[in-house]
């Protein structure tokens, strides 16, 4: 199964614009994330808690829809999806 990642503004610093992946299995966006804050731990610093939680305000969403009205982080991945990564924004 081939997965497309696309990560924003600080994520872009620290895993690039965009990657491909293969998963030889199936995997929740939460086992991908997993996967990727190992092989990323600046990645990991940045998304997750120390408790291990997403940190607030992060959007992570599969094919264009917020996985927080999927099924969060429980979300099944299929072939071909894309999954774009977005850090926290402020401003005024």
């Amino acid at each position: 199964m081939k997965i497309t990642i696309r990560a924003f503004a600080d994520y872009r610093e620290i895993i690039g614009k965009e990657m491909e992946l293969v998963l030889s299995e199936e995997k929740t966006i939460g086992e991908l994330l997993a996967e990727l804050g190992d092989r990323h731990p600046n990645l990991r610093r940045e998304m997750f808690a120390p408790t291990g939680e997403l940190k607030e305000f992060i959007n992570i969403f599969i094919n264009g829809r917020n996985i927080a009205f999927l099924e969060d982080m429980a979300t099944p991945l299929v072939d071909g999806d894309i999954i774009a990564l977005f850090p926290p924004v402020a401003g005024g």
